[in-house]
Order: C-alpha cells, then structure tokens, then sequence
C-alpha cells in the first residue's frame, strides 16, 4: 500500500521540478479566478505582472488595443470554457519588438463549472526574429536569381546573335557561364555583400593563366564591388581573359596584361571608378573583324548598361586597350 505522505512528497517535488522547468524556458504561468483576481502567479515578469494583473502602468507597458484583446480573450475563455490564445507584440526601447504566444484556458470546477483561467505566456521573440531573417533572405534569394536570370537571358541572346554557327554559340555560352559562376562564388562567400576587384580579376584570369602572378599586373585602388557590379565585370574580365589567351599577351609565353583601377570625378562632381585593361597584341590581318573578334558587344554595350557607366574599346595595330567608367552606386573603397 502506498505511503499517502510519500506520494504528496513526490508530487511536491514534482511540482517544483515542474516550476524550475518553466522558469528555465522564460515560460510564465498565471492563475486568475472568475472575477480575473490573481490567485497565484510564477514567473510573471514585466510587463506582464502589470497587464495581467492590471496593476497601474499598463498604459505605457502594452498597447491599448493589445490590452483590450487580452481582456477580451480571458472573459471569452470564461463565457465558453473553450481555450483561447493570441500573439502579443510589445515595443521594447533596447530590443526593438519582443514577441509572445498568450494562451489561455478554462479551469473547471469537479461539477464542470467554469471557475477561473490559466494564462501561459511564452516569449517567442528569438525565433520570430529568425522567421523574419529567414524570410528576408528567401525574398534576397528570389531577387538575385530572378537577376541572374536576366543576365543569362541577356548573354544567350547577344552570343547567339553574333555566332555563326550552333558550336561557336556553345563554346562561347559556356565560357560565359562559367565566368558568372566563379563571380557568383566569390558573392556568395561573402554572404551577397559582393567581392573585391582585384580578387575578381585574378579569379577569372587564372581560368585561362595559372601564372597570374607575372601575367597580370593589377595597379591603382581596390573597390569592394558590388554584387551586380562584380557579375559584369567579371563577365567584362572574362571577355578580355579569353580574347587575350587567342589573340594578345595572354598567348605568348612573356606577356602580360595591366589593370589599373582609379578614382576619378564624374561630370557633376560625383566620384566614379575607371577600370583600364591594356596589353600588347598581335597584328589583326582583317581590321573590320577586330572588335567582332574581341566580344565589342558584352564590352561596350552589355557590362556597361548594366552598371549605368560607359566604355570604350580601343584596337590598334598591336595594342588593345578598355575603359570601363562606373558610378559610385557599383562600389565602395575601405578606407583603413
């Protein structure tokens, strides 16, 4: 036979294990009788030990409206004995938003009779933060693609029209596809913020140059481009990478290319950034051909569209040069 003041023990201490238990997960639990009296509280912090129990403040502790639903709720919970329960949002000076789960339910009397409610206050601040996080990235998300999207439109569309031949197309809408998937690496490591240009040029480059080091002279400032600017001025990069390895520095065993990037002020005296491509190339023998050869399109129409900049190309007898100006909306430069 059981021991009657072993089993009040045990429920004892069950109760307090129970009591830790919520205090531990920031739950707070409150007992009101008929009437919305307080009975017995735990747990109950501020502002919730104003508002449930209506003590002097509530006005600058809760909204009126949000005051007003909770009361609401309660005499529901009392008139029906059916459970209740609603989120609450209380501005918060340090914290911004604080978010809670209220629910409450009928206590029922042995003979049924509704005698009181339980109110149980969760806070859920953290992880409506992280819905919202996670909701502003898959929004983030939905629009670069739809972007990237539109560039590869765009690239099919200008390779396609200035291929002779089914082949041609895929050679060159492969190339381009992969040089916007290593810049599209470099932005995606840097969680979207976008990627450094001199690290962008050594990327697309060393494609085609493992000896970067002696084959790519890069002078002048380093602008953090951003991620819209670093697709197209990688795909510019590219152009040039592949065009040089055929035709310029790139295909001889002592060339070397130069990129200089500089500050300079625009018309209205905002700054903008000029990227310069220079190199020594091999005579053309056809000259109309020359900038067909060299992808004039994505160069001088496509990337700098793109940016709201403008460029130029510049083909010589044995020297090829590019000019990409851009706004200062593309980049930014670390001051330290």
């Amino acid at each position: 036979m059981a021991n009657p003041s072993s089993s009040m023990g045990q429920s004892s201490r069950l109760d307090a294990a129970l009591l830790h238990v919520s205090r531990n997960a920031g739950i707070a639990v409150l007992y009101q009788d008929h009437t919305l009296h307080t009975v017995w509280s735990h747990n109950l912090q501020p502002p919730w030990s104003e508002v449930l129990e209506e003590q002097p403040g509530v006005g600058n502790s809760l909204p009126q409206q949000q005051a007003d639903r909770l009361v609401a709720a309660r005499k529901n919970v009392l008139a029906t004995g059916n459970s209740d329960g609603l989120e609450v949002s209380i501005p918060d000076h340090s914290a911004g938003m604080r978010w809670y789960d209220v629910c409450i339910d009928a206590d029922h009397s042995p003979g049924g009779q509704v005698q009181g409610v339980v109110v149980t206050v969760i806070e859920t601040t953290e992880q409506k933060r992280r819905e919202q996080t996670l909701k502003a990235l898959l929004r983030e998300v939905s629009h670069r693609s739809k972007n990237l999207l539109a560039i590869i439109q765009s690239i099919a569309s200008q390779t396609g029209h200035y291929s002779g031949s089914i082949d041609v197309f895929l050679e060159r809408f492969r190339g381009r596809l992969q040089s916007l998937a290593s810049s599209q690496d470099l932005v995606t490591s840097s969680n979207w913020r976008g990627a450094g240009f001199r690290e962008l040029v050594i990327g697309q480059v060393k494609r085609y140059s493992n000896d970067t080091e002696h084959t790519v002279r890069i002078l002048g400032e380093d602008p953090y481009l951003t991620p819209n600017a670093a697709l197209h001025i990688g795909l510019a990069v590219h152009e040039l990478a592949v065009n040089s390895v055929s035709f310029g520095a790139l295909s001889r065993a002592d060339g070397h290319v130069e990129v200089i990037a500089s500050k300079i002020s625009g018309p209205d005296g905002d700054e903008q950034m000029a990227l310069h491509w220079s190199e020594e190339i091999g005579p053309i023998a056809d000259a109309t051909a020359r900038k067909k050869r060299f992808g004039s399109v994505a160069l001088e129409r496509v990337v700098p569209a793109a940016l709201n900049g403008n460029a130029e190309l510049e083909i010589g007898v044995d020297k090829l040069q590019y000019r990409l100006v851009m706004p200062h909306a593309n980049f930014e430069i670390d001051q330290d």
